[in-house]
């Protein structure tokens, strides 16, 4: 538990006034955002008492809340912090797209509350970035495209609700692969028209991954406590394994889908990303529910009155049947070795390790998934635009494609639009080429994949490796990723929760838990159980 001397933090009017200006201005939408205004911040943390600034920027949500209810620490002066941090960073790492302009002010609003003996929940006064494919009635919601750029819908994501309601701030919007990195088939992960290319804090010539590159560079960076993701096949689990950070895809139905703007009903899935798993179990915890309007949650209607948060008493490796997949790894010796000592770590804490399993795909099998979201993201995203509440209710992917191609000099000066066009061309999805698709992909990552390995070998969860160290950012030619183990949980529907595992050459990269629909509890609870044997020791791989 962190302690610090009581002290309270107050903020003028004339600087809320003034950083309010600032912060109006999207972070990173060209080069010279460093040279925007005046430095407001600029010196404010190097005056925090260390054991403050060490409670805020490692401090669990708990130790944090802990810290605000005996008066040790503001709401102000932990947005205050991130604010500075964005304003530091942000020209170089390009994590942020927007900061919300009444973040200070929400703030003193949820203090003053918290004087009154009010607390609204769990992330009372916590600040948290959203991707930029969510809605927020402060800020437009842009797919870090200039076609979304005045996308001002006035409304919240259920997501984003749930988070007011629990007391969290909007500290603003995270940077992304634009259109969720459904754009092009050779896209540079994290780079988007408004936003730039987002970087990896760990090394900014590295990338973040995508497509919730933003929210995860931010997490690594302190740019906020935590933030939200959204996934379709890897886009939470992969940006956190390279980022350092922890990543939850729940099942899909277990959090509403209400106000993103989607890729696939079959797969899209919000989740949260934080820098330990009690953290992102409570933000897990808040955004879980029923939403009628989306009626994938029709599924998760037994789970939603659970509380994920894991329990800090006992072990819950002590009897488990953990199963190792290999089938995805040998494509980084480094990672292979944390993978080895990963299992020794599950060993020492009581797992019983069952090895050599295999997760291998028909042949056409990603030809197949691709297809499915082909199929899916035209009548999806039309769907989205028709209901906007503002003139972009006109808009088609027909109507982005041509948008693109007139603004070709900022909309796609190093990638193209080649995923756009091949879903524009698809027909209905009562074509049997998409329904055979889906049922072949379906099966076989549910009942002949995961569901399958559990089964037989009567196991608690899954584990491999995330994926591998972050590659050299490449706009000219595109992401080179190495390999990994997203697609299994993200076909199936099913959660997939990624942990640091280690380093490999100063580079971030993540163990992977996975299990059948809606074991969001078992995984959460096997994955904070590692978390805290190896929090201690620093694991690393440098092969030389």
């Amino acid at each position: 538990m962190f302690t610090a001397n009581k002290f309270r933090w107050t903020i003028r009017a004339d600087l809320i006034r003034a950083l309010a200006l600032f912060l109006m201005t999207s972070m990173a939408e060209s080069d010279g955002a460093e040279e925007r205004g005046a430095r407001i911040l600029s010196s404010w943390s190097d005056k925090l008492e260390p054991a403050m600034k060490l409670l805020i920027t490692q401090g669990s949500i708990l130790e944090l809340q802990a810290a605000m209810n005996r008066r040790e620490l503001s709401a102000q002066a932990l947005a205050r912090y991130c604010l500075e941090q964005i304003e530091t960073r942000n020209a170089e790492l390009k994590a942020v797209i927007a900061v919300n302009p009444a973040a200070l002010q929400v703030a003193e609003n949820l203090d003053a509350e918290r004087n009154a003996g009010k607390v609204r929940g769990p992330l009372h006064g916590i600040p948290i970035l959203i991707k930029d494919n969510m809605e927020t009635r402060e800020l437009p919601t842009t797919m870090g495209s200039l076609a979304l750029k005045d996308n001002h819908t006035g409304r919240d994501a259920t997501v984003v609700a749930r988070l007011r309601e629990a007391g969290a701030i909007i500290l603003g919007k995270a940077n992304l692969s634009e259109w969720a990195n459904f754009r092009s088939e050779r896209s540079s992960s994290g780079w988007s028209a408004l936003g730039g290319q987002t970087r990896n804090p760990h090394d900014p010539t590295r990338s973040p991954s995508g497509s919730s590159s933003g929210s995860g560079a931010a997490v690594a960076a302190g740019l906020a406590v935590a933030a939200l993701g959204t996934e379709t096949n890897g886009s939470v689990v992969s940006p956190a394994s390279v980022n350092g950070v922890v990543g939850i895809k729940p099942t899909v139905g277990l959090v509403s889908r209400r106000g993103i703007v989607p890729i696939s009903h079959t797969l899209d899935t919000a989740g949260p990303m934080a820098r330990s798993v009690a953290d992102a179990a409570v933000l897990l915890s808040v955004i879980a529910g029923f939403d009628p309007v989306d009626v994938a949650t029709e599924a998760g209607r037994a789970h939603f009155d659970q509380d994920y948060v894991p329990a800090v008493d006992g072990n819950r490796l002590q009897g488990s049947r953990i199963g190792v997949v290999r089938s995805s790894t040998g494509f980084h010796e480094g990672v292979d070795a944390l993978l080895e000592q990963a299992i020794a770590d599950l060993k020492r804490g009581g797992a019983t390790i069952v090895d050599d399993l295999r997760l291998e795909p028909y042949d056409g099998f990603r030809q197949d998934t691709l297809d499915a979201l082909l199929y899916e993201f035209k009548p999806n995203l039309n769907a989205y635009l028709a209901g906007l509440p503002n003139e972009l209710n006109t808009l088609t992917l027909e109507g982005l494609i041509q948008f693109n191609e007139e603004n070709a000099a900022e909309e796609m000066p190093y990638f193209r639009q080649e995923l756009f066009e091949k879903s524009q061309a698809k027909g209905p999805l009562s074509e049997k080429a998409y329904t055979n698709a889906l049922a072949r992909i379906r099966r076989a990552t549910r009942e002949e994949g995961i569901d399958e390995l559990v089964e037989s070998h009567e196991l608690d969860a899954l584990i491999a490796p995330t994926s591998g160290p972050a590659w050299t950012i490449d706009r000219v030619n595109g992401d080179h990723f190495t390999g990994g183990f997203a697609t299994y949980p993200a076909v199936s529907g099913y959660p997939h929760l990624t942990v640091p595992m280690g380093m490999v050459h100063g580079l971030p990269v993540g163990l992977s838990f996975t299990g059948p629909a809606f074991s969001e509890r078992m995984l959460i609870a096997l994955a904070f159980a590692y978390e805290r044997i190896t929090k201690d020791g620093q694991r690393s791989a440098n092969q030389r």
